[in-house]
């Protein structure tokens, strides 16, 4: 068996962005394990920018932001396994991987970081009735066909789901010559960032059906058409508001799953509403000197914020290889109030921060137009904030700094965020 001071998993952007960080800290053996054939995960296929303008402060396809890490890792000699596949993670950080080229593998780990990444939700995981034609793809899989493959996966496309993805491809799509019927989403408001609602849809005349879905799907061999219907505030479809869209495609943008087989089978808590792994500040799982950064914590919305995430947990992991000490500190539980879906982390150690600020990553319930979010613990109130256009699908990152969370007596920090003009109180 090898021994391993830090191994991660995955080298998509987390998993990048966590090693070269884990490195700037101070540790030396570190063995980054991908199961695909080159690092750079999604962002090899989204060839479209808008990616880096919180981390270079400048717009970057996804294939330049990913280079930039990549180049970096090298400079650095960090090890690297490709096309390899993590099988087994224990709790006790012993890691079983199987490789075309190295065979079965076993490695200890003095620590491990989760960067494994989400995955797309399928017809499967939504049920929708009909028959089981050809033409029926994720966007991701649409996306990868067309900008690595090079081949059209159709030519008139209905897309259901508003998440980035789908909106991306929408435009991507027509550019490339098809016609794209409509997009439909199932909740009164998109779920993908108000700029690509802008620059792939209301600039391309392209309809989006808000209070819709899909309710069957017609054809034998290939998908020959849809019938959509619009639903009511239970989402369920209205009778009498059917209506049939002829196509020979329909891509499924209907939101990720992150990828935790290998957290359960360490042990690790996961988090009901994020699907990932409860971490604390410095994004460590529940099992100690395992941690977790991106996607296969919570669905972020911008590649930036993973980065940081990951930057986070690869000083964490410096940090406990350092002093190998569990987060046995004061411990100061997170709890979710009204108007949020979840806060991250979970859980806060002051004392064991990694820097002198922590970043707690959010989201709505439902859209905003104007929002105070009030941040209270057990001692009162102890940061206020008006945010404006608040989204379900768009991520809210606030900053604590430390010297606001060390009073010895904090039990808990809440999180609320309500619609301003309620009295809830002053900034």
């Amino acid at each position: 068996m090898e021994n391993r001071d830090l191994v991660i998993i995955g080298g998509g952007p987390a998993g990048l962005a966590a090693a070269i960080e884990a490195k700037k800290n101070g540790v030396e053996d570190i063995l980054l394990i991908e199961r695909d054939s080159h690092l750079g995960g999604v962002l090899q296929q989204c060839i479209h920018n808008g990616f880096g303008l919180h981390i270079f402060k400048e717009e970057l396809t996804g294939p330049e932001y990913a280079e930039r890490f990549i180049n970096e890792l090298k400079s650095m000699n960090i090890e690297v396994m490709l096309e390899t596949m993590v099988i087994e993670l224990t709790s006790q950080k012993k890691i079983t991987a199987v490789s075309k080229k190295y065979g079965l593998i076993e490695i200890q780990a003095r620590a491990v970081i989760l960067a494994m990444g989400c995955r797309e939700r399928t017809r499967g995981a939504i049920n929708i009735p009909g028959t089981r034609p050809a033409g029926i793809f994720t966007a991701g899989t649409a996306q990868r066909y067309v900008n690595i493959e090079g081949f059209m996966p159709g030519k008139e496309i209905v897309i259901l789901g508003s998440g980035d993805i789908g909106l991306i491809m929408a435009r991507r799509l027509t550019l490339e010559g098809a016609h794209v019927k409509c997009v439909v989403e199932i909740m009164p408001y998109s779920n993908g960032l108000t700029r690509n609602i802008v620059q792939c849809l209301n600039d391309f005349d392209i309809p989006l059906l808000l209070s819709h879905t899909v309710i069957n799907i017609h054809g034998k061999k290939r998908i020959e058409g849809v019938t959509i219907a619009k639903v009511d505030e239970s989402l369920r479809p209205i009778p009498g508001t059917e209506r049939y869209i002829s196509c020979d495609t329909l891509l499924l943008s209907v939101g990720l799953i992150p990828e935790n087989e290998l957290s359960k089978m360490a042990g690790i808590k996961i988090d009901s509403v994020t699907g990932g792994p409860i971490v604390n500040q410095r994004m460590e799982t529940t099992v100690e000197g395992i941690f977790a950064c991106g996607n296969v914590c919570h669905v972020h919305d911008l590649v930036d914020f993973v980065t940081q995430e990951a930057q986070l947990a690869g000083k964490g992991a410096a940090q406990y290889l350092k002093s190998e000490k569990p987060s046995s500190q004061r411990m100061v539980k997170v709890d979710v109030g009204e108007g949020l879906r979840y806060v991250l982390p979970q859980i806060i150690s002051p004392e064991l921060m990694v820097s002198d600020k922590q970043n707690f990553f959010m989201r709505s319930i439902a859209p905003m137009s104007k929002a105070r979010l009030m941040i209270t613990s057990n001692n009162g109130v102890i940061k206020t904030q008006t945010l404006r256009f608040v989204k379900p699908s768009e991520m809210i990152n606030i900053v604590l700094k430390k010297e606001e969370l060390l009073e010895p007596n904090i039990e808990f920090l809440r999180f609320t965020l309500r619609e301003e003009g309620d009295g809830y109180g002053d900034e």
